[in-house]
Formats: C-alpha cells, sequence, structure tokens
C-alpha cells in the first residue's frame, strides 16, 4: 500500500473516532425515515404473511413493525420508502 494511501487511512480512522466519541461532528449524515409500515402494506393490498415475504422479513417483524415495537431501519426502511413511493415498479422489481 501507498504510503499516503495509508496516511489518508489512518486519518480517516482517528476522524471517525473523534465523532463516535462526540469530539468532532460528522461531515454529512443520511437519515431515512420509514413510513407507516401498515399503511404501506394495505396501500398496496397485501397480507402480512405476503408483505413479510416480499420485505424478507419474518411475520413477527412486520408485526412489531406495524404495532410500533420496532423500527425499520437501514436497507428496510429504505425499501419501505420505495414502495410506499412507487409501488407498482416496487412490486414489479421485486417479485422480477
Amino acid at each position: 500500500m501507498e504510503k499516503t494511501l495509508f496516511e489518508d487511512l489512518v486519518q480517516s480512522l482517528k476522524e471517525a473516532k473523534a465523532i463516535t466519541n462526540g469530539k468532532a461532528q460528522a461531515s454529512r449524515r443520511i437519515e431515512v425515515t420509514a413510513p407507516d409500515v401498515k399503511a404501506v402494506r394495505e396501500k398496496i393490498g397485501l397480507s402480512q404473511s405476503e408483505f413479510a415475504h416480499l420485505m424478507h422479513v419474518s411475520i413477527k417483524t412486520l408485526q412489531n413493525w406495524e404495532q410500533h415495537r420496532r423500527t425499520p431501519t437501514g436497507p428496510a426502511a429504505a425499501l419501505l420508502k420505495i414502495v410506499s413511493t412507487a409501488p407498482d415498479l416496487a412490486l414489479k422489481s421485486l417479485h422480477a
């Protein structure tokens, strides 16, 4: 590895540690908020088991999301946003 690449990597790790410890602000932060899961599921007309299968999660996980005991995060939240915004395209893509 080139010396400059290694130095960049070390600097990045130091910055990450400072951000984690609250000593520095992240340069950017992206936050995806998931829409109401039950409303999305009902909007596209799927049962809980069908929607759970589509989302690749267990029915129990889906029920926890719908009853607000848990909140979908990361890729699941992003996928829910896509399904909510463009259900026809999302369903077509996920069933392909």
